[in-house]
């Protein structure tokens, strides 16, 4: 049978891919536990669909391997995207009033999301509120997730955690307009009171994912 009639089991290779990045074929098949010959099967047809693009890694003395990412097709179709009418007006907006305008306006609108998300995460301890912003992003389109970070010594009571997005849910804002993505580092600071937010990864900067450390200040 081909993977056309498995959609989901190329969905599977698709939203892997996105959130580790790149994988074997090998790999591919021990998560998804199916052979490898029907793992090729299902990238040959997402690579004629242009959806992932491989490269070759040669590893030792051994035969060259594969390895498979999401083109810029399949990332965009991951989840679906929402932002094409928002888009569509923002670029109105700079015809009429100027890109200088559109950043100011941008700017009020995300310090005001910040604050909803406050207002929506409470004040309780920090992995309840890191979780429930994680779930509001979610609601919003953004595959995300977050994790505790283990203490650095015996001695460190710092609550630390991770949050990682491995989709930009308006990407094609941020292309016109890349100045949101410097107002997301902020939301979060300001959405998550008494908290230091660092960038650890950028999907703008050809990363397969965005991260953000969170460590409550003493």
């Amino acid at each position: 049978m081909t993977a056309t009639q498995h959609p989901s089991t190329k969905q599977d290779i698709l939203y892997y891919l996105l959130k580790q990045g790149q994988a074997t074929a090998q790999e591919l098949a021990d998560r998804l536990t199916i052979s490898p010959q029907a793992v090729r099967r299902h990238l040959k047809d997402l690579e004629d669909e242009a959806l992932i693009e491989h490269q070759t890694m040669q590893l030792g003395m051994g035969r060259p391997q594969h390895t498979y990412r999401l083109s810029s097709k399949g990332r965009s179709q991951l989840p679906d995207r929402y932002d094409e009418f928002a888009l569509s007006l923002l670029d109105t907006l700079a015809e009429t009033v100027g890109k200088d305008q559109v950043r100011d306006i941008l700017r009020k609108q995300w310090e005001r999301k910040a604050l909803d998300y406050r207002r929506r995460v409470g004040t309780g301890p920090l992995q309840e509120r890191v979780a429930r912003l994680v779930e509001l992003r979610q609601a919003e389109g953004y595959m995300a997730e977050w994790h505790a970070v283990e203490p650095q010594t015996d001695t460190d009571t710092t609550p630390r955690f991770i949050i990682t997005e491995y989709n930009c849910a308006i990407s094609h804002i941020a292309e016109s307009f890349p100045s949101v993505c410097g107002h997301e580092l902020e939301m979060f600071a300001l959405a998550l009171q008494d908290c230091r937010v660092e960038r650890t990864h950028w999907l703008v900067n050809g990363e397969h994912r965005c991260g953000y450390l969170i460590e409550a200040m003493p």
